[in-house]
C-alpha cells in the first residue's frame, strides 16, 4: 500500500485541475494531484479540444464594434439553456446552475479573459458566432447567442493547456506541488462526517499489474471529468427522453477514455448529490477516427453548412439542417431519423472551403499558430485535410454521378435503401433553389445567408454553390453517426465549489470542479450551452474552489 499526503487534494489532470493547482500553488499550499491518465496526456480533453472559450464584452468583441454585456449574455444563456422562469428560486433543481450562470458571465472579463492573457495565453482576432438559436417558429431553441462570443485559443486547447503547465513549472512554489499519474481513484475516505482522502489503484504496477494507494487531505477537489466516455455505457444509461430514449448502436466516443462516472458514484456513496445527468452535449456529426486511441474513438466533424443532410435513404431531412444554430436540435433531428445516422452529400469545392474537424488534432495551423497556413487554409481551403478524409476515413464515399454514388452510400452501410432516383430529385430541387439567389425560400439557403452576415463565417461559408457542378467533381458522401462529448449534469456545488448533500448542505472537505461538477452548480448551461462554457467553466469553478480553500 502506498500512501500520500498533502494539503489540498486534487483528483483529475484536466484542465480544471491545472487551473486549480497552480492557483493554489499562489496560497502556499501543499498540493497533491492524482490522473489516472499518464503523463503524456496531461491535460485531458481540453488539450484535443478547438480551444474556444465563451467570454463577455471582452477588448476583442470591442475591437469588432460588438455590443455585449452581462446582461445580454444572461439572457441569451437562461434562454437557451431552456431554464425555467423559477430557477432562481432556492430550493428549485436548478437554483445552483442558474447562480453559476450568472456569476460566470459577470466574471468572464476578469476570471478568463485577463487572468489567461495574463498567463500568456492569446485569441484569434475575430469571436466566432456559434449557436445562434433557431428562432421564432422553429424546431429547438429560438434564441442562443445574440453576438459573437466564442474566443478561439491561438494554438487551440493544446497550446492552452501547454501555456498553463509552462507556468505551473516554473511557479516558484512548484517544489509543493506532487504530481502521480497511472493512479486510480475508487472511493473517498471520510472520518467525522468529512471527506478526508482518497483510496484506488496504481494501474500498471505490482501482482496483476495494480498497486494499492491510499491519499490524504483535509480538504479534497474532484476535477475527474464526465459521465460520457468510458465505454459509453453510463451515458447510455443517462440518454435524454427527447433524444428517444435509448442512444443508438453507432454512438462514437469523442470524450475521455476514463470519464466513466466512477467519482460521481464515490460521491454520491458519501451523501453527495448528482444532478441533470440526463443533460449531455453531444454532437451530431461523428466519423470514426481512423488512428484510434481508445475504444469507438470519434472525430466531430464540423458539419458544412452548404451540404445537404440527408437520412439513411438518402432522402433530404427537412426542415433542413443547418450547424451554427442548435447543435442539440441537430442532434434530436437525427435521433428521429431511421437508424440514427445521416449522410452529407457535397462536392469537392464546398468540402474544401467548409469542411473541417473540430479539435486540435486537425488544426495544424492555429493548433501550431502558423500565420501563413493559417491564411493559405482560409484562401485556398483545407486541401490536406480533405486529401486525410478522402484517403482514411471509412465513413467517406465518392463518385461523378448520383447513380454511382448511391450504389456506394449502399455499399457502405450495408443495405439497399439509397435509391439513385431519390439522389437526384433531392439535388435538383436544392441546385435550382441555389440558381434564385436571393430569391430562394429555401431554409437552408436562407440560413446560410443569415450566417454569411458575419465575417467570421463568411469567410469559411460558400455564397452559392451547387451540388452538380462538372468544375467541383467528385461528389462526396459522408456517413455520419451521433458521437458523445460533454456532460452537462454532474455533481450538485455551491457557488464556492463545495459538493452538496440532499439537504442542500456542504460536504466538509469536498469541492468538485469543471465537467465533474456539471461546469459548475451540477449543471450551469441547463439543457444547451452556448458553446465555450466548457472549458470556461472548467477554469473558473477551479478559481473559485482554490479561492474557497484559501
Amino acid at each position: 500500500m502506498q500512501h500520500h499526503e498533502a494539503d489540498v487534494l486534487i483528483i483529475g489532470g484536466g484542465l480544471a485541475g491545472i487551473v486549480c493547482a497552480l492557483q493554489l500553488l499562489d496560497t502556499g499550499r501543499r498540493v497533491l494531484l492524482l490522473d489516472r491518465d499518464t503523463p503524456g496526456n496531461f491535460g485531458g480533453l481540453a488539450r484535443e479540444s478547438f480551444g474556444g472559450l465563451l467570454m463577455v464584452d471582452t477588448p476583442l468583441q470591442r475591437r469588432q464594434k460588438l455590443r455585449d454585456s452581462p446582461e445580454l449574455a444572461l439572457q441569451d444563456w437562461l434562454a437557451f439553456g431552456d431554464f425555467d422562469p423559477a430557477s432562481s428560486e432556492p430550493g428549485h433543481p436548478s437554483y445552483w446552475p442558474c447562480r453559476w450562470a450568472e456569476h460566470y458571465v459577470n466574471d468572464s472579463l476578469e476570471h478568463l479573459y485577463h487572468w489567461l492573457t495574463g498567463q500568456g495565453v492569446r485569441f484569434l482576432p475575430l469571436p466566432l458566432w456559434v449557436e445562434r438559436g433557431m428562432g421564432p417558429g422553429a424546431s429547438g431553441a429560438a434564441r442562443g447567442n445574440s453576438v459573437p462570443r466564442w474566443h478561439v485559443v491561438w494554438g487551440t486547447g493544446q497550446g492552452l493547456v501547454a501555456t498553463l503547465l509552462s507556468v505551473l513549472e516554473r511557479h516558484p512554489k512548484r517544489g509543493r506541488l506532487a504530481l502521480h499519474f497511472g493512479h486510480k481513484v475508487e472511493e473517498l475516505l471520510t472520518a467525522g462526517g468529512a471527506v478526508i482522502g482518497c483510496r484506488g489503484v496504481i494501474e500498471g504496477r505490482g501482482e496483476g499489474g495494480k498497486q494499492d494507494f491510499e491519499a490524504h487531505a483535509p480538504q479534497v477537489v474532484i476535477a475527474a471529468g464526465g459521465i460520457n466516455g468510458g465505454d459509453l455505457s453510463v451515458a447510455r444509461q443517462h440518454w435524454h427522453a427527447d433524444w428517444g430514449g435509448e442512444a443508438p448502436a453507432s454512438l462514437l466516443n469523442g470524450s475521455h477514455q476514463h470519464a466513466d462516472g466512477t467519482l460521481h458514484r464515490a460521491t454520491q456513496a458519501v451523501g453527495g448529490q448528482l444532478t441533470h445527468l440526463q443533460n449531455q452535449w453531444n454532437y451530431a456529426a461523428g466519423i470514426a477516427h481512423w488512428r484510434p486511441r481508445k475504444p469507438l474513438h470519434g472525430l466531430s466533424l464540423v458539419p458544412p453548412k452548404s451540404a445537404l443532410w440527408l437520412n439513411a435513404r438518402g432522402e433530404r431531412i427537412v426542415p433542413p439542417l443547418v450547424s451554427g444554430f442548435d447543435t442539440r436540435d441537430l442532434v434530436t433531428r437525427i435521433c428521429a431519423q431511421p437508424g440514427g445516422t445521416s449522410w452529407q452529400l457535397m462536392n469537392r469545392r464546398i468540402a474544401l472551403k467548409e469542411l473541417a474537424i473540430s479539435g486540435a488534432e486537425f488544426n495544424p495551423s492555429i493548433r501550431d499558430r502558423s500565420k501563413l497556413g493559417f491564411v493559405r487554409d482560409l484562401l485556398l481551403g483545407n486541401r490536406w485535410l480533405l486529401d486525410e478524409v478522402l484517403a482514411h476515413s471509412t465513413d467517406v464515399v465518392t463518385a461523378r454521378t448520383l447513380d454511382e454514388l448511391a450504389e456506394r452510400m449502399n455499399t457502405l452501410q450495408g443495405t439497399p435503401e439509397v435509391r439513385a432516383d431519390t439522389l437526384r430529385a433531392v439535388v435538383a430541387h436544392y441546385d435550382a433553389e441555389v440558381a434564385k439567389g436571393a430569391a430562394s425560400q429555401d431554409e437552408q439557403r436562407r440560413r446560410i445567408a443569415e450566417l454569411r452576415q458575419w465575417k467570421g463565417d463568411r469567410l469559411r461559408t460558400c455564397k452559392a454553390a451547387r451540388i452538380l457542378d462538372a468544375g467541383a467533381m467528385p461528389l462526396i458522401a459522408i456517413r455520419l453517426s451521433l458521437i458523445s462529448r460533454k456532460s452537462l449534469g454532474g455533481i450538485r456545488t455551491d457557488l464556492r465549489s463545495r459538493v452538496l448533500d440532499a439537504g442542500d448542505q456542504p460536504i466538509a472537505g469536498l469541492y468538485a470542479i469543471g465537467e465533474a461538477a456539471g461546469f459548475g452548480g451540477g449543471g450551469m448551461n441547463g439543457l444547451r450551452g452556448l458553446e465555450g462554457t466548457f472549458l470556461g467553466g472548467c477554469i473558473y469553478s477551479a478559481q473559485r474552489a482554490a479561492r474557497a480553500i484559501a
